[in-house]
């Protein structure tokens, strides 16, 4: 059985203040960024991940474990969803010529927009939900259809995406091929033009949508209650400038990735479809999304360790 927190302004106003909080924090602590140190890249990362537990232990004094536990799995599932995410907007980066020294700024902006966008479909995924409950099976069967999907599909088909994207906003926008320094907009002739990195800004919104569409029903399936929803893809969401670092230096390790992701996606469909005949506890979903990350990240591991051995 899922907790309807019924969460009140104060809580509301905490996790702003976390979050208006952490993106001050993340902006200065970026500030003059020459592209991200591994290790320093690495530490953050560790650090939105220890603010995302301390969220869920305040949750688990103000509303209980069984919340603390939803919370903890909805920003399991959202960080592993996100993580492949990492990967398209990798290309788009590379394909637009996108220097290092500007990502995280395109990254800063675009994860602004994304806490936008994402609190639009989840007020109305729970507007829905609160219409008609029977829409749950309907997220449920499209959620185990885009798990199979993203193991049937090849890497390169989703890459693909991002420039189709990139033609159609350069075909509608005023742009200059060239980089204006960190400038969204510049002016040349006396008119008014979006440079390189507000395509990539564009793209990467529209492709976060996308991506939405599959991860928001997805966290669904672990609790329908908005304040847990929303707050556990915020969380998931913040972390993800220095998560883009470490991901784009361990492109190679993580060759099983894909499949921990249709796994998870099939499960949580599978769970919404057998939510009126089965209630699997949050921690057990926990424990099982959790260990689908975990084998795919050892196997990876050991698949790239694996040549020197015998070297």
């Amino acid at each position: 059985m899922q907790t309807h927190l019924q969460a009140p302004p104060s809580a509301w106003l905490v996790l702003a203040i976390v979050v208006v909080s952490s993106l001050v924090v993340d902006l200065v602590g970026h500030h003059g960024d020459r592209g991200g140190r591994r290790r320093t890249a690495v530490l953050w990362a560790l650090a939105w991940i220890v603010l995302a537990l301390a969220f869920c232990g305040w949750i688990g004094l103000s509303f209980g474990s069984r919340a603390a536990s939803e919370f903890a799995t909805a920003w399991l599932v959202e960080k592993s969803l996100s993580v492949d995410n990492l990967f398209v907007f990798l290309v788009v980066f590379s394909r637009l010529g996108i220097p290092q020294t500007e990502r995280h700024r395109v990254l800063f902006w675009g994860i602004l927009g994304a806490l936008v966008t994402r609190g639009a479909f989840i007020a109305a995924g729970s507007a829905m939900i609160e219409a008609w409950h029977g829409v749950i099976y309907v997220m449920g069967a499209f959620l185990v259809y885009t798990g199979v999907k993203t193991l049937r599909t090849d890497p390169a088909a989703d890459s693909a995406a991002p420039s189709g994207i990139a033609a159609f906003v350069q075909r509608h926008l005023p742009i200059t091929p060239r980089l204006h320094g960190h400038h969204f907009f510049t002016k040349e002739g006396g008119r008014r033009l979006a440079t390189p990195l507000f395509v990539t800004l564009v793209v990467i919104e529209l492709t976060d949508i996308v991506f939405a569409v599959d991860s928001i029903p997805a966290v669904f399936a672990v609790s329908e209650d908005p304040f847990i929803v929303y707050s556990s893809n915020v969380f998931a969401v913040l972390g993800l400038r220095a998560l883009f670092v470490v991901v784009a230096d361990m492109l190679d390790a993580l060759p099983y990735l894909r499949y921990a992701i249709s796994a998870i996606l099939v499960f949580t469909g599978a769970k919404m479809l057998a939510s009126r005949f089965i209630a699997i506890p949050s921690w057990l979903s926990l424990s099982i999304i959790a260990g689908m990350v975990a084998t795919a990240v050892i196997a990876g591991m050991i698949r790239r360790r694996r040549p020197a051995s015998y070297g």
